[in-house]
């Protein structure tokens, strides 16, 4: 790397060439838990020589309770990679509850980080009109942009909200005219198409108390991929990809010059792979459909997968995701985007496992129930939920907390047990999965109590 440069790498197929994670910051949630606790920020230690290898060496707890720390951003894109001035020395958390903004300073001292700033809620109400906060991008223009579930009220609404990068000030919201979607979620943009695409997941004051199967049917969760057109802002298309499916993680291909990427829909457990058209426009195609369990002793009695993260490799090669009840991660080769093909599997907890309440009466995959998932003596509540993935795509990082509500309703267990966070050697050569015995991160040991790890981000 020149001397010269600005944050992150000049280009994905770069980043693979970077130097291997030392340590990765994880938030950690207490709501719902029954702990009156602040959430915090971990740090956890990920480096096999190091006598902290797979423990939690600083936790910086956040001054409220409730947040529901989420999911993290950066302050500066790789976008800057040219601007040596330039520094990715903040780590934005948005709370998904609260709606605060967190600002941490993970430059001064990336091992033990520090709070920056607070950005309270009532300045994104009155400034923006948005509430429950969830994914955070740094834009090439130097603002930081985070994406919303819906209004102050709980209601569902589409849009984004608009920080400075340097000041942290709400400047507004990014989009522009009268037209909005009717829910929020991810998004994900690619400037050199002119397209940013946003998801839907479902009405936030419905969400917060768990999942309720009356919901369904009622307009009540996503079912558009919106696209909106960057450079002015605009929202231009919605792309239906079914009723109720709601669509979570979107994710473009790494290649900047690439017009498609995936996606994967939770409750109807599908990828749908999206595309630039011929015409211009946008659309997208089904292209893995994870098969409902016919169960007995659960909430309905057939179990989705549930699709709750999904994530590419830089170099495009492989898509994993996980599915958080039925307990599995996979990869996919998709080397042939339109047709992925199913490299590897290992399964992680979930609902299905043999000896639980559960039991499946009917599966087009699996001839029996997977056992239980022990690692280190420890029985794993919950199932595997978030994904990170190495720069080099050689190791797969994988927590167990989807969201407390949910948590709590679906693995009682987890909040009681807290949540764990482990990691998975990939094959790059042929694809496959195995799980590293030597790591485990036990949330459930934290001095104030169990907690729920989510999101998992490197330093840098």
């Amino acid at each position: 790397r020149c001397g010269g440069c600005g944050p992150g790498y000049a280009s994905p197929l770069d980043a693979m060439r970077g130097p291997r994670e030392e340590i990765i910051y994880v938030p950690c949630i207490y709501r719902n838990t029954g702990r009156s606790k602040p959430d915090f920020l971990a740090t956890v230690d990920v480096d096999p020589k190091s006598p902290s290898y797979s423990q939690v060496i600083h936790r910086l707890p956040m001054p409220n309770v409730g947040d529901e720390l989420h999911h993290s951003g950066w302050n500066i894109c790789s976008s800057c990679f040219g601007d040596s001035s330039k520094r990715r020395d903040r780590l934005v958390l948005p709370s998904l509850i609260s709606s605060r903004i967190y600002v941490v300073d993970v430059g001064t001292d990336p091992r033990a980080p520090r709070l920056f700033k607070v950005v309270e809620p009532h300045e994104v109400f009155w400034k923006c009109g948005l509430g429950y906060l969830h994914t955070s991008h740094c834009l090439g223009s130097g603002d930081v942009m985070i994406s919303a579930l819906g209004d102050p009220a709980g209601n569902g609404k589409g849009g984004f909200v608009l920080l400075d990068a340097e000041t942290f000030e709400v400047k507004g919201t990014w989009e522009r005219g009268e037209e909005t979607p009717p829910l929020g979620y991810d998004f994900w943009y690619q400037p050199r198409h002119n397209v940013l695409i946003s998801t839907e997941w479902g009405v936030p004051k419905c969400l917060g108390y768990g999942f309720d199967p009356n919901d369904l049917k009622k307009g009540r969760y996503g079912r558009r991929l919106n696209v909106w057109d960057w450079s002015s802002h605009r929202y231009v298309q919605a792309i239906d990809v079914g009723e109720d499916s709601a669509p979570l993680e979107i994710r473009f291909l790494h290649d900047p010059n690439a017009a498609q990427g995936f996606v994967g829909c939770a409750l109807s457990s599908a990828i749908h792979r999206f595309y630039k058209t011929q015409r211009g426009d946008w659309a997208a195609e089904k292209v893995i459909q994870v098969p409902s369990k016919k169960v007995e002793g659960w909430l309905l009695p057939e179990m989705p997968g549930l699709i709750t993260d999904i994530l590419i490799s830089l170099d495009d090669r492989f898509l994993f995701f996980s599915n958080w009840l039925h307990g599995d991660v996979r990869q996919y080769d998709i080397s042939e985007p339109r047709r992925p093909r199913l490299v590897g599997q290992v399964f992680l907890g979930g609902s299905i496992s043999k000896g639980g309440p559960v039991r499946v009466c009917g599966d087009e995959e699996l001839q029996s129930q997977p056992e239980p998932f022990v690692i280190k003596g420890k029985k794993v509540a919950g199932g595997p939920q978030m994904l990170q993935l190495s720069l080099d795509g050689k190791r797969l990082y994988v927590t167990t907390s989807l969201y407390s509500a949910w948590d709590r309703q679906f693995y009682p267990d987890l909040l009681r047990e807290g949540a764990v966070m482990l990691q998975l050697d990939v094959d790059t050569e042929r694809g496959g999965l195995a799980v590293n015995e030597n790591f485990l991160v036990d949330f459930g040991k934290e001095p104030d109590g169990p907690c729920l790890a989510h999101e998992m981000r490197y330093p840098g």
